[in-house]
């Protein structure tokens, strides 16, 4: 997602971090498979499908190009500073909501703890399980269990990607407190 909140898709990732991001991907595609419509044994509901997308701060030259009629967007990586970038993870149709979220003063990233939110029978509850079950299935490339408390009280679970991670966002994976809905 671009700064002004386009959405790119069909991205092509050049340089130094395309077989990472392309890796990341895979290993969230191959979890999705493995998990989206089984039931959450915590709170009953089925698991969605996640999403990873890359946060990057600063201004990232993007170039348009048509291959066999077919638009791509091509992401120039070698020109991104790596404490500019971060990799993370949600229900995929939050995306634009996490981005915007990330986006809004007054926002925090916290641990969920021991707070109810993983027994929450709706969508939030059982992303951010699932965010926390990605991470135990496959800890080298995924850490999960976050959630972002918006101003209004709204909250989206997600988690990262371990191997695409600046000190840029460290806010977001080192919360400083844990989520409590009483506070």
């Amino acid at each position: 997602m671009l700064d002004n909140g386009t959405t790119i898709r069909d991205a092509i990732w050049d340089g130094q971090y395309a077989g990472t991001i392309a890796q990341n991907h895979n290993q969230m595609e191959q979890l999705n498979s493995q998990w989206v419509g089984r039931t959450d044994p915590v709170n009953h509901q089925q698991y969605v499908p996640l999403q990873d997308l890359y946060v990057i701060k600063g201004q990232v030259p993007v170039q348009q190009v048509t291959i066999n009629g077919q638009t791509y967007y091509v992401i120039e990586a070698d020109k991104i500073n790596p404490a500019n970038i971060a990799g993370f993870y949600t229900y995929d149709k939050w995306i634009p909501n996490f981005v915007a979220a990330m986006n809004t003063p007054g926002t925090t990233a916290v641990l969920p703890g021991n707070s109810p939110v993983f027994q929450w029978t709706n969508t939030t509850g059982t992303v951010a399980y699932q965010t926390y079950l990605y991470q135990q299935n496959n800890p080298y490339y995924f850490t999960g269990g976050y959630v972002l408390v918006l101003p209004n009280g709204t909250i989206i679970p997600y988690g990262m990607t371990k191997n695409v991670l600046s000190a840029t966002f460290n806010n977001y994976f080192s919360p400083p407190r844990v989520y409590n809905p009483s506070s």
